[in-house]
């Protein structure tokens, strides 16, 4: 046998005995990517509703997606009841976290590694309100609540309306006064069901889609932002000195702000 063939053999052999590797590394990588951490986190809010509320008195619907005047918005859970409707936005996180009910983001610390993410209470605020019209029901009959799932802690002071999974059943079941007909709970749940686009795997994608496009053009307009002030950067041309004739991006807050930015 040539020295070929060995090495062909050798080779061959290593990989039959490691081939395996390839699709388990691929598997966990599937598992630890937002899309699961999501579903998992939200199965978990599912389970424990079914298994703690009482289906006589709490409905809850699940992955709502309702249009919107520039595209779809997407709801984790809506559960109604005559003491409500509740409206939950779940987060599956771990480390630390920062953030109050006013910062536009807020921030999640795991040792070393530091990352930024929208207020969930702003984006909740989105679902309530989108929700609320649609169900033309006053505002005092409708509670938004976060959920915290996973191995995360607050080092800020845990705004109101946002809890950890072992609590969240409790915060429903706090709302004990009557503040629906049954009347009302039945159109309400009839109109969801109306209302909501078909969970299928088009809707999901198609929200994704819009939610992509929101962030994209939420990017753009922070790259047009003034580093130092905030403003918006125009696009203006030196009249003299050496940039004379050449354009440059110069702050709009000019002349309380002099900063500018090279234009490509």
């Amino acid at each position: 046998m040539d020295l070929k063939n060995i090495f062909l053999q050798t080779f061959g052999t290593a990989i039959s005995a490691i081939w395996w590797l390839v699709p388990l590394s691929l598997f966990l990588a599937f598992l630890k990517s937002p899309f699961v951490k999501g579903m998992f986190g939200e199965f978990q809010v599912n389970l424990l509703a079914n298994l703690l509320l009482d289906k006589q008195y709490y409905t809850l619907f699940k992955n709502v997606t309702l249009p919107t005047e520039n595209g779809t918005t997407q709801i984790d859970h809506i559960i109604v009841s005559r003491f409500g409707v509740f409206v939950i936005e779940t987060k599956n996180m771990k480390g630390w976290i920062y953030g109050s009910s006013h910062q536009k983001t807020w921030t999640q610390k795991i040792y070393k590694h530091t990352t930024t993410f929208q207020n969930p209470l702003h984006q909740n605020y989105k679902h309530t309100q989108t929700l609320r019209s649609a169900l033309e029901i006053d505002n005092d009959k409708i509670f938004p609540v976060v959920v915290f799932i996973g191995d995360s802690e607050f080092k800020t002071a845990m705004p109101d309306n946002v809890v950890y999974a072992g609590r969240y059943i409790q915060f429903i079941k706090e709302k004990s006064q009557l503040i629906l007909s049954n009347l009302e709970v039945m159109a309400i749940c009839k109109k969801i069901e109306s209302g909501r686009l078909s969970p299928t795997l088009k809707t999901h994608v198609q929200h994704v889609k819009h939610v992509n496009e929101i962030v994209e053009a939420r990017s753009q307009k922070a790259d047009n932002s003034c580093p130092k002030c905030g403003k918006p950067m125009i696009l203006r041309t030196a009249k003299s000195g050496t940039m004379a004739g050449k354009q440059f991006l110069g702050c709009s807050g000019y002349p309380y702000c002099k900063m500018t930015k090279q234009y490509s």
